[in-house]
Parts: C-alpha cells; structure tokens; sequence
C-alpha cells in the first residue's frame, strides 16, 4: 500500500473528471436504450423527488448532483487506486481492465443486486444497469491508470 501523496492530488482530480465525464456518456445512453421503463406510470413511484419531481424530463437539479456524485466518486476510485495500485495485477491498460473489474466486483456488482431485491422494476432495467456497469468500470479503471498510475 502507498498513501497518497500531494503531487497525485492533480492526477486524482483530472482522473475524476474524465471518470465524471464517461459516467455521463454511459448513463445518457443507458437511459435512451431503456427509456420506456422510465415512461411506465407505475413506477413513477419508485423514482427519487431529485430525478423526477413530476411526469416528464428530470429538471436541470438531478443533472448537477449526477455530475457532482460522478466526480466525487471518480475522484474516490482514483484515490483509492492509488494507495492499492502495487496489488493490482498487470500493466498499461491490462492494469487498468484489472482494476475496473476489481471495482465492478466491490462495488458495482453489489449496488445491483441490492437495488434488485429493493426496487420492482422490469429485469430489463437491472440487465442494462449490469452491462453499462461492468463497461462503465472497466473504462474507469483504464482511465485511472493511465492517469494516475505509475
């Protein structure tokens, strides 16, 4: 294990960005693909008052927390590679495929069976969840070590 230091702090911040930023990318996508499960009244219900205060489109608010709980997150997982990054198995982008699924295993994973037992919604929105996580984590395990890692 090594701790980080002060000079990581930049590459940890940039490597949250560029996290944030795929985050977006993936769940807008994931969210046209299963869009008619956001469309079914019946579960209006289950959705956060943040995401969906009434019928229709999420209001500006639910974007800005969406972006601000990525880049917290991505900033968290590139911390956190750092002080593990000399147990990760491999290198280059191997390094970086290794830790993704190390973080779709911990935390990913466990987020979606979960929500499974909590939420009732269609399979569909849990299949598509697990697919757009496990790539999401993959690329926020590439992007970390190519920024962060030595």
């Amino acid at each position: 294990m090594r701790p980080v230091q002060n000079r990581d702090i930049g590459n940890i911040i940039i490597a949250g960005i560029l996290v944030a930023i795929v985050s977006q990318i993936l769940t807008t996508v994931e969210a046209f693909l299963t869009m008619e499960i956001y469309l079914i009244e019946e579960f209006f219900p289950v959705w956060s008052r943040i995401m969906m205060p009434g019928a229709g489109p999420p209001p500006v608010t639910f974007y800005l927390y969406s972006i601000g709980f990525s880049l917290i997150l991505g900033i968290l997982y590139a911390a956190v590679f750092r002080v593990i990054e000399e147990g990760i198995p491999g290198t280059g982008i191997q390094k970086g495929f290794c830790y993704g699924f190390i973080l779709f295993l911990v935390s990913g994973l466990p987020f979606l069976l979960t929500t499974y037992l909590l939420i009732n919604l269609p399979s569909q929105f849990f299949i598509a969840g697990t697919v757009f996580g496990f790539i999401g984590y993959i690329l926020y395990g590439i992007i970390i070590n190519t920024v962060v890692g030595r």
